[in-house]
């Protein structure tokens, strides 16, 4: 997992790789599912740190938002205890931080599924620890994915503070969380995965940048993520930089937990 790894190479406290399973008590599983968390317990941006008005640095605990809401998930799924599902709880826990040790931007590093990733940007570190915890879900035989991160400004510039951006190639999985949110009351907007915008991430050494350009920020890193999926898995990517935190209450939201609760349940049921 060198790209995961990459990420968690300057600091002092050590990652953590985190999978939980909820089996039903029966045994009897008609579908299997992961919900997949970025899990940045703080993020200084590296390097390439974050500096200037609107950074927002002094809030980076909250970039373990995505994760916070796989976990708050489990939680209650494990008390509802849906039949019929199996569910993989996924989360590469660390801190980017600056050290000796550090990555460098400038520097390759190599995800588990072989893919090489010149990183340009080291405060494009969410996408990187993501890849890798991606490419491990795939392999828990799942049939579809969903990933939550709060992974881009870009993301808030396009749809503000209250409505995440949701990816998938899938239109059948965008309708079942659309649904789900539909019952939550939580707020999702589908945007492109527009396969011309990869040509910003391309690398003349490495099979892919870590960051494309200013424009279409999302998408990009939408597109990256989707380097690290396996074809045959139905996968949504969620961008929920926005509406993790709110700003007036100067809390978190929770946002996320509700919908996917409600989206695994429908799984169930079906």
């Amino acid at each position: 997992m060198g790209s995961y790894l990459g990420v968690a190479a300057a600091s002092a406290n050590p990652p953590h790789f985190i999978h939980l399973c909820y089996k039903p008590t029966d045994g009897n599983v008609k579908r299997k599912l992961a919900i997949v968390g970025k899990g940045l317990t703080f993020d200084s941006g590296g390097y390439n740190i974050k500096t200037g008005p609107g950074c927002s640095i002094e809030l980076m605990k909250f970039d373990m938002g995505g994760s916070a809401a796989v976990f708050g998930a489990a939680k209650a799924l494990g008390q509802i205890k849906p039949p019929g599902v199996e569910v993989h709880f996924i989360v590469a826990a660390c801190e980017n931080m600056i050290s000796g040790t550090g990555m460098r931007p400038g520097d390759i590093v190599t995800a588990s599924n072989g893919k090489t990733i010149e990183v340009n940007n080291t405060d494009a570190e969410g996408r990187l620890t993501l890849a890798d915890a991606l490419v491990y879900a795939c392999n828990q035989g799942v049939d579809k994915i969903v990933d939550l991160a709060t992974l881009t400004g870009a993301c808030v510039v396009a749809l503000g503070p209250s409505i995440a951006g949701i990816f998938t190639p899938s239109d059948e999985l965008a309708k079942e969380v659309t649904a789900a949110s539909e019952v939550s009351g939580e707020k999702f907007w589908r945007l492109p995965l527009e396969d011309s915008y990869w040509e910003s991430m391309k690398s003349g050494v490495a099979d892919m940048v870590n960051t494309g350009g200013r424009q279409g920020g999302s998408i990009t890193a939408a597109l990256f993520l989707k380097q690290f999926v396996d074809e045959k898995v139905q996968w949504m990517h969620i961008d929920m930089a926005g509406p993790v935190w709110n700003d007036k209450k100067r809390a978190a939201t929770g946002f996320g937990v509700s919908t996917l609760v409600e989206w695994v349940l429908k799984n169930s049921s079906s």
